[in-house]
């Protein structure tokens, strides 16, 4: 080879293999620095394309894990309350077995009845305000979409939970609704009738006016004239009078009559309206004056709830809404209601028991997807550690020995200048 020092052939190639020889140690440093193998798409655009994509299947797997986590929480969470439900239509029924035996007088069964109205109230109320996440999951107006014959059932909510990490992988569950309205109670109605100073001489029939109904009662003697002491001595009969007539009416056995001087007190707990008093002589010709009757309390009639939906947990023959145990026969029809109630709930609740193992085991599976899937992930992405550590060993000995041949390169020119010696 001829000596030239111009174009310095051996000090390119060395400088050529250090070139590449450094490209190939920064990859081995930038690999054990960052642990991956793909770093950027030079490194492996097919790699990095599949593990982008198995990323997102793990991320979705991950979320998919906890959203069933989430849903078993919130089955959780209406099971809870309608164990308490449960607990509650055991007392009802408890009630109505005590209220359906004849050794009970009607003011206690109608004692028995107010905590069994009570019981029922509470449990619409539990059904109203149960929540999960700020939504009502009892009484379908938050949670989930109205469901259809095709899902869940019609009358139901369509409650989905996802539990995949692609769209539309979705366990399906139909919550009903377990509310029901309790109507409004009845606000009790009350007239005074004061006989004192007024001009009920000779007066001995009487009758008054209750809602619709007129009620007739006569005393024994006739009131004598208009003093004070005539009209308590009147009031008191009529008082007893009164009390026997509207107690031995059908419908009126509640109706309370008291007495203070001369003065009585009708009250009405249903809240029918006191309308009309009269007085008349024991030929029933009407006395010269009478007492005025003055109302107290106008009172309200109780409003009856309408009847819950066909779908709903508490419909038909498990309706509790217009159940009572003031008598033999209402407690015996509410033991019948109670105990399909109680079946209803029963099966409401399995689903619910069922849909939360299901979630659990989705879960699970989940789970191992998203580990198995992260194994195949790392073999594509991840630094294989002890060959990186070999390559950057490599390239840094060859660094080391291009360096050394680019010295001796650049030295090898030297010798032209003994030539001018």
């Amino acid at each position: 080879m001829s000596s030239v020092i111009n174009t310095n052939v051996k000090s390119l190639v060395a400088q050529n293999a250090m070139n590449v020889n450094n490209r190939s140690l920064s990859s081995a440093m930038e690999q054990l620095s960052t642990g991956k193998r793909i770093n950027s798409a030079k490194d492996d655009a097919a790699g990095l394309a599949i593990s982008n994509k198995m990323t997102a299947q793990i991320r979705g797997l991950d979320q998919a894990v906890r959203n069933a986590n989430d849903g078993v929480s919130m089955l959780q969470t209406a099971e809870g309350a309608t164990i308490e439900m449960t607990n509650m239509l055991q007392r009802m029924r408890e009630l109505a077995v005590q209220s359906a035996n004849d050794t009970n007088t009607t003011d206690d069964r109608n004692a028995l009845d107010l905590e069994y109205q009570q019981l029922t109230k509470e449990i619409t109320r539990i059904a109203s305000n149960t929540q999960w996440n700020v939504m009502n999951i009892l009484n379908n107006t938050s949670v989930g979409i109205a469901g259809t014959a095709g899902d869940v059932g019609l009358g139901s909510r369509n409650v989905k939970f996802q539990v995949g990490a692609n769209a539309d992988q979705v366990i399906n569950v139909g919550l009903k609704d377990f509310s029901f309205g309790t109507g409004t109670a009845a606000v009790a109605s009350e007239s005074q009738l004061n006989l004192m100073g007024n001009d009920l001489t000779d007066a001995k029939n009487f009758s008054i006016t209750i809602g619709s109904t007129t009620i007739n009662a006569s005393i024994g003697t006739a009131i004598a004239g208009a003093t004070n002491a005539n009209a308590v001595t009147g009031a008191t009969a009529l008082e007893t009078a009164l009390r026997t007539a509207i107690n031995n009416t059908v419908g009126f056995e509640n109706v309370a009559v008291t007495r203070v001087g001369a003065t009585l007190s009708i009250k009405d707990a249903q809240g029918r309206a006191i309308s009309a008093f009269t007085a008349a002589k024991a030929d029933n010709t009407s006395v010269t004056a009478s007492a005025v009757l003055q109302s107290i309390a106008t009172g309200s009639a109780a409003v009856g709830a309408t009847a819950p939906a066909a779908t709903a947990v508490f419909s038909g023959d498990a309706r509790l809404n217009d159940t009572s145990i003031t008598s033999q026969a209402n407690a015996n029809t509410a033991i019948g209601r109670v105990d399909n109630a109680l079946k209803a709930v029963d099966k409401e609740r399995a689903t619910m028991g069922a849909v939360m193992n299901r979630l659990t085991y989705a879960a699970d599976n989940l789970t191992n997807v998203s580990q198995n899937t992260s194994a195949s992930r790392s073999q594509i992405l991840d630094t294989d550690y002890a060959k990186a550590t070999t390559e950057l060993a490599r390239t840094q000995i060859i660094q080391q020995a291009s360096t050394a041949m680019l010295a001796q390169a650049n030295q090898q020119s030297q010798a032209v200048l003994s030539l001018l010696k």
